[in-house]
């Protein structure tokens, strides 16, 4: 545990590893998603974690060709530690669910709180669109595989922000009181979507000592 910290456990190091779990980043959109890192703090944590081998630069072909940033095979290892921190801190009922929240960061939260036993028989695709960055859900199985890629053909797509969708998941506010915010807004199976909320469920606040805090 004390060497995972020493790996992990700098600041902002670990919301750089949540925020390429869907796959490499350019350094602005790390920063962009990262609210009050510095350009200097980024770049240290980047070189960092390259030379642990958790972080790996690469350029993305033409007509791209910019440097780009992912995870290594061993560093997408880290999800389940996001995931299970996430699942822990929810617990608190000082959690502040107001907080910004980045595209990745609540597709993770699929993933993690998605209830099998919710899921039962149900087979369908989600498309999420956050401006240009784009993801696609298969629901199926009891659980929940998200995968960075173009929306498009989707059951039902999701279009707006990181905010409205965890408004809708979590905060279960219906669709139509989020569409005249610009906060999200549905296209296609209406009401498979209505329908999707219901297979997730964040865990339970616990209980603090009587005169607490």
């Amino acid at each position: 545990m004390a060497f995972g910290l020493e790996m992990l456990g700098e600041r902002w190091s670990l919301f750089v590893v949540r925020e390429l779990m869907l796959g490499p980043r350019r350094f602005s959109d790390l920063r962009a998603d990262l609210p009050g890192i510095s350009a200097n703090v980024l770049t240290q944590r980047l070189a960092e974690m390259e030379a642990r081998g958790i972080v790996v630069r690469s350029t993305l072909p033409p007509p791209a060709n910019v440097q780009v940033y992912g995870l290594t095979e061993w560093g997408y290892l880290a999800e389940p530690v996001v995931q299970e921190l996430g699942r822990w801190a929810a617990r608190s009922p000082l959690h502040d669910p107001t907080l910004p929240i980045s595209p990745v960061s609540i597709m993770l939260s699929l993933r993690t709180m998605i209830v099998p036993e919710h899921v039962g028989v149900h087979d369908f695709t989600v498309g999420f669109r956050f401006g240009a960055l784009e993801f696609k859900g298969h629901v199926k199985d009891g659980g929940i595989v998200i995968t960075r890629e173009d929306a498009t053909g989707a059951d039902f797509i999701l279009t707006g922000t990181a905010p409205g969708v965890a408004a809708f998941v979590h905060g279960k506010v219906p669709l139509a009181e989020l569409g005249p915010p610009g906060l999200l807004a549905g296209e296609g199976d209406l009401d498979l979507a209505g329908i999707f909320p219901t297979l997730f469920e964040l865990p339970p606040k616990v209980a603090y000592p009587p005169g607490w805090p």
